[in-house]
């Protein structure tokens, strides 16, 4: 009978009782209050989701989640801070496709570059970009709005929360596809900075996803001229289809959960589990429909795939506005 050495013993008796301690602090997780890191400002459409979805994710877990807006950098400074942070379950946040597959791409610096360097955890929604115009603004429809910005390149106007964020982006898709140059013109602060610059007549236009313009529609001083999705928008069925009208550009606004890498496999369980059924509950859905999020929900894998998709997507309309400088 072979012998065993006792170093070989003793390396099997700690791997055992690592792997028991992190079954127990995962079956415990969370002991203490979890930091969720919102990259966006107060305000803006970001803001009520997160929130949502931490309000609810402190029911299923049972312990306190406390949000943290840290805007700046099109998101990427809050970003920053929860790829960097310890990979304890205990810092989560909200991801977008903008801030996860475009900004690695023109911004180097990141200490976040593929899925690889956080950990994935649950897609919450998807929102197309739709342009509103004040509704004493002189366009009536959006063939007019069109064709002003082809008669007047470089002139009109559009406010969008943040450089490179995914309405800009959409815009700028848009652009692409349709030959006009309407300008953008971002807001470090988010959705509602950009939204009161229409208000106030800073600018001409404003693509966003709609939340927080939801109510200024309803009280008319807002008009929805077109959604870039295709079919109608189910809560601003004026807007006209841009793919309905010809052209595809219909980049939207999806938003994660993302966590630090190396999470023990216990507790991203966990974690992805709960976020899960947050996600698939009736209280997410009627708080989903209200505001104008469309909930798509996607675990850890199919998440993964489909920021690799939007890095592609997003290569090759940088090669466009590239070519416009």
């Amino acid at each position: 009978m072979k012998c065993v050495s006792r170093h070989a013993a003793r390396a099997f008796v700690a791997a055992v009782a690592l792997s028991v301690t992190a079954a127990v602090c995962a079956q415990d997780y969370p002991t203490r209050d979890i930091t969720f890191i919102v990259p966006f400002g107060a305000g803006g459409s970001a803001d009520p989701l997160a929130r949502q979805f931490a309000g609810q994710l402190e029911k299923v877990l049972r312990g306190n989640i406390n949000v943290e807006n840290k805007p700046g950098g099109s998101g990427t400074i809050g970003m920053n801070l929860i790829a960097r942070a310890k990979p304890d379950g205990y810092t989560i946040g909200l991801g977008s496709n903008s801030m996860l597959a475009y900004q690695p791409l023109v911004n180097k610096g990141l200490s976040f570059k593929t899925p690889d360097d956080y950990q994935p955890i649950v897609k919450l929604t998807v929102q197309p970009s739709v342009l509103f115009v004040r509704a004493d603004a002189p366009w009536k429809t959006f063939d007019e709005f069109l064709a002003d910005v082809r008669k007047n390149p470089g002139k009109i106007r559009a406010s969008v929360a943040g450089l490179r964020q995914a309405a800009d982006l959409c815009a700028q898709q848009f652009n692409m596809v349709a030959g006009v140059k309407m300008v953008t013109v971002p807001f470090s602060s988010g959705g509602g900075e950009a939204l009161v610059a229409l208000l106030g007549g800073r600018v001409e236009a404003f693509v966003n996803a709609g939340v927080n313009a939801l109510g200024h529609v309803q009280d008319g001083k807002l008009r929805p001229l077109a959604a870039f999705m295709k079919g109608k928008h189910p809560l601003f069925p004026s807007a006209v289809s841009v793919v309905d009208a010809g052209y595809d550009a219909t980049l939207p606004i999806t938003f994660y959960v993302v966590a630090p890498k190396d999470m023990p496999k216990g507790v991203q369980d966990k974690l992805v589990t709960a976020s899960l059924q947050v996600v698939g509950s009736e209280e997410f859905a009627k708080f989903a429909k209200a505001n104008t999020y469309m909930v798509d929900a996607k675990g850890p894998q199919a998440l993964r795939e489909e920021i690799l998709q939007y890095t592609k997507t997003y290569s090759d309309l940088i090669k466009f506005i590239d070519q416009k400088k």
